[in-house]
């Protein structure tokens, strides 16, 4: 499609952003209990016309889901991407969104919950079977904090 990010995409489906944040000591991810997906996830959602990237809208959806605050001295970086499916509604048929998973870094571990979850986490890395993470999200965890440790070696 001429228009990937746009929410009218149905086939193959649109580009979403999603948060992968860490906490300020590299143990802990933040997730978000999603209240129509009644699942644990990443935050995240669509990309606005506001957001002058998907990296920007990464940043927006964490801070408006979370209230965590971002340390703005921590370059965001590619940390993976996830496909899933959206179950159809009233609104909208079923469809895909292709996640583009932006890492960053939380200057501190203080949360809030917004109106769109049922709760606000951050989950430790033996944690995340039990909160029902996908694969493709664990991979995306386990491979940004290898790179954030190299990072912090090289100093």
């Amino acid at each position: 499609s001429s228009e990937p990010f746009t929410r009218q995409q149905f086939a193959p489906g649109h580009l979403t952003s999603t948060a992968l944040v860490w906490n300020p000591a590299l143990t802990k991810v933040l997730l978000v209990h999603h209240k129509r997906l009644d699942r644990w996830l990443l935050p995240g959602g669509h990309v606005e016309e506001a957001d002058a990237s998907v990296w920007d809208a990464a940043a927006r959806e964490a801070v408006e889901e979370t209230s965590v605050t971002l340390d703005v001295s921590h370059s965001p970086f590619l940390a993976g991407m996830d496909v899933h499916g959206i179950p159809g509604n009233i609104r909208e048929p079923y469809h895909l969104h292709h996640d583009v998973i932006v890492c960053f870094r939380a200057q501190a571990e203080p949360l809030a919950v917004s109106e769109e979850s049922n709760a606000v986490a951050w989950c430790e890395l033996h944690q995340m079977d039990a909160h029902g993470l996908a694969g493709s999200i664990q991979r995306s965890v386990r491979r940004s904090l290898n790179r954030l440790e190299q990072a912090a070696r090289k100093g």
